[in-house]
């Protein structure tokens, strides 16, 4: 309420200040006064009134010094001042204006006069005040929508992205399942044929000892005992690359699994090794660079609930910067230079000392991140490569996934020269 508000009252003569209290205490305002200018800065240092009645003509400070020093300071800067004196020319009032008073009442001044005044300057200050919460409580909330769009766009940018890539990978996997059966089928036929064959040969052999010129002939030409025992051998390594492709063929799918409503059972394991397959092609050797190794030093975790589809999508942004990172560095280095400190990717896994977390380390060894960029890393936006090699989505994704997702936490440490670690806590439940 206006009427409760509380007025300091600076002027040298105390029957003035008087004066003033008899008139605005009555109507319920709180009056404090000083007798100069010097006291009235002091007492501001720990009193902030809702509007000051300062008078002009002071010994030592007046009361134009004094408008000065409250408006310098931003403790004070938005207290209205009202000036109360006899000087009324003017060249007075304008640079009473100036030092950013809000209005002047003359000596002698009428009882209604300052009542009148110091109401509606009062209301506009409470007005002001509340409006300017308005405008902060308004800015706050379109801040927060504003983040929280972005927010969306970019899940949405990297959902489609990943949900191409993880439809493409689930054709490619269901495309190779086929014929990998056909030929599964057919070498496990194959090689129950064979045995027969094989046995029926001997058998010959048994029985025609001594076969024909001709036949002795095709016999040796074609090394008959090395073809019996070469062939089953043969056979034995076309399975085990079925088998192998089989295991490419999981991975595959592991890696584009759709995550449902609910997380599910998952091991962090199987998420690295999809996504190391994914990305197999960008670790073999080039003409620039050996090959880049990929070193697993994985503990005895347990399966988590988590959406293993956003999981993977995480390992993914990290190992591809992790190899962009060593490209970068192959810029600045011979394929000799690299051979002796070859080029190197570490993933570790434990679980934390008090037994809540399962903790994830992927590191490189590449040209490693100053503390600026660092610091900002996760910043949505924010990416240190070349125009249209880089959206700055992928770690700010990440860092959503893993934090606002899983209730986890992601950092990020680097060393220009040594290279760089991601560590990933995410809870787990025995």
């Amino acid at each position: 309420m206006d009427n409760k508000a509380e007025i300091l009252a600076i002027d040298d003569t105390p029957a003035n200040l008087r004066v003033v209290a008899d008139v605005l205490s009555p109507a319920g305002y709180t009056v404090a006064t000083v007798t100069n200018g010097d006291r009235a800065i002091k007492r501001l240092q720990n009193y902030i009134p809702d509007l000051i009645l300062l008078d002009i003509q002071m010994p030592g400070m007046d009361g134009f010094e004094t408008c000065r020093k409250i408006k310098e300071n931003p403790h004070t800067a938005n207290i209205p001042i009202i000036f109360l004196t006899a000087l009324s020319d003017d060249k007075s009032i304008s640079k009473g204006f100036d030092l950013g008073a809000v209005d002047y009442i003359t000596k002698p001044f009428r009882e209604v006069e300052m009542l009148a005044r110091v109401k509606t300057h009062l209301q506009l200050r409470n007005f002001m005040a509340q409006l300017e919460q308005q405008v902060q409580q308004r800015t706050a909330d379109l801040t927060q929508a504003l983040e929280k769009l972005r927010s969306s766009q970019m899940q949405l940018v990297q959902q489609e992205k990943m949900a191409t890539l993880g439809n493409l990978v689930a054709g490619v996997a269901h495309e190779i399942n086929n014929p990998l059966g056909f030929i599964g089928g057919n070498l496990s036929m194959l090689q129950e044929c064979l045995v027969d064959l094989t046995e029926i040969v001997k058998g010959y052999r048994q029985a025609y000892p001594e076969p024909s010129p001709q036949l002795a002939e095709a016999i040796q030409e074609v090394d008959l005992d090395f073809l019996l025992e070469d062939i089953p051998k043969n056979i034995a390594s076309m399975e085990k690359g079925v088998k192998r492709i089989a295991n490419i063929s999981t991975s595959l799918r592991t890696f584009s699994r759709t995550d449902t409503e609910v997380k599910t059972e998952f091991h962090l394991h199987e998420g690295l090794d999809s996504t190391l397959l994914i990305l197999k092609y960008r670790l073999k050797a080039n003409d620039k660079r050996p090959a880049i190794e990929i070193v697993k030093n994985y503990g005895d975790i347990p399966e988590i609930k988590c959406y293993p589809g956003q999981i993977n999508q995480v390992f993914m942004n990290i190992l591809a910067n992790a190899i962009d990172a060593l490209e970068e560095k192959t810029k600045s280095k011979t394929f000799q230079e690299i051979e002796k400190n070859n080029n190197c990717i570490t993933l570790s896994t434990e679980i934390s000392t008090d037994k809540k977390d399962i903790i994830v380390r992927i590191m490189d060894n590449g040209m490693g991140m100053p503390l600026s960029v660092q610091e900002k890393i996760f910043e949505q936006g924010f990416t240190t490569k070349e125009v249209g090699k880089g959206t700055g989505l992928g770690m700010a994704i990440a860092c959503d996934i893993v934090t606002e997702k899983h209730g986890g936490k992601i950092t990020c440490s680097s060393e220009l020269g040594q290279g760089t670690e991601f560590v990933i806590s995410l809870p787990f439940h025995e």
